[in-house]
């Protein structure tokens, strides 16, 4: 192929122009999260770092989660996990600099690197694509089975029980 300068310079304008977002080429500006819980079932919100919920749900779910949030600026999560019976759990979700982001030193895009991929979110990746949760009990669940101990007022007591029940010695009324 014989080109002329002009030629020569309008093809290597127009690849770097077609090169100079390398995040944006190469990488994602939306990211899947999978997210797990045991047991599954639990209830599921997600709030970005200004606190607005963007997903309701349940698990297991995969949710998509934009990389950026504004120009030049990276989202950051938190995942809000709750269940009856179980303790209530808050997990962040970071994102870091994409390495594909600085490929752009080495094309030479410029514009890439100051207005397509900050803009896009695609300057950014998910640091963490996999959550799995074990969901603490809030407290021991007694079956009929098993014995249970209720601390109750004396006033309380049917008066056919009291004949029952044993003097602690020491204590009481002296």
């Amino acid at each position: 192929m014989n080109l002329n300068p002009m030629q020569r310079l309008l093809l290597t304008v127009l690849i770097s122009l077609i090169f100079s977002s390398c995040a944006t080429i190469f990488s994602k500006s939306n990211y899947p999260l999978a997210i797990n819980t045991n047991p599954p079932g639990a209830i599921l919100e997600i709030k970005n770092k200004r606190n607005s919920t963007v997903y309701k749900g349940t698990s297991p779910a995969i949710v998509h989660l934009p990389a950026g949030q504004g120009y030049f600026s990276k989202s950051k999560y938190y995942i809000h996990i709750s269940k009856p019976g179980y303790q209530e759990a808050i997990i962040p979700v970071f994102y870091s600099l994409d390495g594909w982001y600085l490929a752009n030193l080495f094309i030479g895009g410029a514009l890439g690197m100051l207005i397509i991929d900050p803009i896009t979110g695609a300057m950014w990746k998910l640091e963490t694509t996999f959550v799995n949760h074990n969901l603490a009990p809030t407290a021991e669940i007694i079956t009929p089975d098993q014995h249970s101990l209720k601390v109750i007022d004396l006033a309380e007591v049917p008066m056919d029980l009291r004949k029952e029940m044993i003097p602690l010695i020491g204590m009481g009324d002296e």
